[in-house]
This record gives structure tokens, C-alpha cells and sequence, in this order.
């Protein structure tokens, strides 16, 4: 399922949504322009290596500089492919309007890298060897999902759902295509460690990030900016007005 668009309607102009999508799209351009020995030095410099981390002796062998905390922010503005940055980007411009309305500007942002920082280090947690660098914004997307289904469990999804060649249409509660989203990525990461397989994609580090985003949003939430999150008084998003009363 492709999601399209939510119908939670937007209080203010997404502007820190905005400017994070813009840093993303302009820190790939920059990794284009890079030959491949450089863009690896990249990802590894700047991505979270979790070996890196946990074994110092080993990352002094391999050549990477002294550890630093600057990765664990860096390794979200970078992507492995253009398909990676579309995919994240397109899910926080759906879902991440209506959580800036609800925070602020300057509060998403904090939400936004602190979802992150806990998808990180789930990961680390979850493949402590792995010399392999994680980048990308799927874990703090993933936050920005998790808090969604918090505040908008009655809103509407439309998803695209391909068939061959047709292309079927439908609207589904919110609730239900990230708790599929979540649940999905949680059995991935469970499959993955029963099986001891490496893993090819950082799926505990979605799992952190939307847990993050499932507790964070309780504290980052202003009641006051709340417009349409749901109400089990009213069951639906239709009444802004008697609920900021």
C-alpha cells in the first residue's frame, strides 16, 4: 500500500517539516555529486557504525576517527538511494503537518531528532556487531508515524494499492495502516534475530522510533494546539471549537 494523503486538515504551514525535507533532499544532492569511495567514507563517518561504538579498539584498526556524538544526528539526513529519501520524505510531509500543529515549529524538531537518537540506538542494541553503516530518516519518520496514531486513530488514509497494471484506490482509518506498519516491522525484527540473519534493513531502529513516538508525543503535545486530535467525547475531528473550550 502507497499512502497519498491523510484527511486531518492543517492548522498552521508545516515550516520545520518544510526545512527538514529541504536539508535531506540537499544533503543527497550532495552525496550525488560524490565518487563512490568518498560516499562510503561518508556513510561511515557519518553514519552510526555500531561496532564503531561499542568496540573502540576494533574502529582504531579500521581507520575511523575518534568517536564522536555528531553521527547520531547525521546518520538521519543521509540516504543510500533516491528511493530511500523519496519513501521517507513523502511519509513525514503526510504525517508531520499535523504533528507540528500540535507541538510547534521549534518542539517538532526537538520530537522529530529525539525519535531518532532512541531508533539508533534500538538498532545498536539490536545488532551490536554490525559493521555496517545505518543512515537514514526512517527512524525518526517512524516517531512522527507512531504519534500520529496517537493523536489522529480516526483519521483517513489514502493508499494506492497496485494491482499488475490497475491501480485500486482506498481510504482506510489511520489507525489501522500504521498499526499494520508497526506491528509489520516489529515481526520483520523478530523473524530477523530468530533466523540470526544479518539485517539488510534497520527495522529496529523503525520499531524505536515509532515506540518514541508512541511515548514522546504525550509530553511534546500542546493541549491548546490540539485542533483535531481525537476526542472519545466527540469520536471524530469535526468539532474544533467545542473541544478547545
Amino acid at each position: 500500500m502507497i499512502p497519498l494523503h491523510d484527511d486531518v486538515p492543517r492548522v498552521h504551514p508545516p515550516v520545520a517539516v518544510v526545512v527538514l525535507i529541504v536539508i535531506n533532499v540537499l544533503v543527497f544532492l550532495y552525496e550525488v555529486g560524490l565518487d563512490p569511495h568518498s560516499k562510503v567514507r561518508l556513510f561511515h563517518f557519518f553514519g552510526v557504525v555500531p561496532n564503531r561504538f561499542l568496540n573502540p579498539e576494533w574502529a582504531a584498526f579500521a581507520g575511523y576517527p575518534e568517536a564522536s556524538v555528531v553521527p547520531f544526528f547525521s546518520y538521519m539526513f543521509l540516504h543510500g538511494g533516491w528511493l530511500h529519501l523519496i519513501l521517507n520524505m513523502w511519509m513525514l510531509w503526510i504525517f508531520g503537518d499535523n504533528i507540528e500543529d500540535v507541538t510547534g515549529h521549534g518542539w517538532f524538531v526537538l520530537f522529530y531528532v529525539l525519535c531518532g537518537l532512541v531508533a539508533v540506538g534500538v538498532h545498536i542494541l539490536s545488532d551490536a556487531s554490525s559493521a555496517v553503516p545505518v543512515v537514514g530518516a526512517s527512524g525518526a519518520v517512524a516517531g512522527v508515524m507512531g504519534a500520529y496514531m496517537v493523536l489522529y486513530p480516526h483519521g483517513k488514509v489514502q493508499v494506492l494499492v497496485p494491482v499488475f497494471f490497475f491501480p485500486l484506490f482506498f481510504r482506510i482509518p489511520s489507525v489501522l495502516f500504521l498499526g499494520v506498519w508497526g506491528a509489520s516491522q516489529f515481526l520483520s525484527g523478530v523473524l530477523t534475530i530468530a533466523n540470526g540473519a544479518a539485517q539488510s534493513v534497520a527495522v529496529w531502529a523503525h520499531v524505536g522510533g515509532f515506540v518514541a513516538g508512541i511515548a514522546l508525543i504525550t509530553v511534546f503535545r500542546v493541549r491548546e494546539r490540539c485542533y483535531y486530535c481525537y476526542d472519545p467525547d466527540f469520536r471524530d475531528y469535526d468539532k474544533p471549537t467545542e473541544r478547545r473550550s
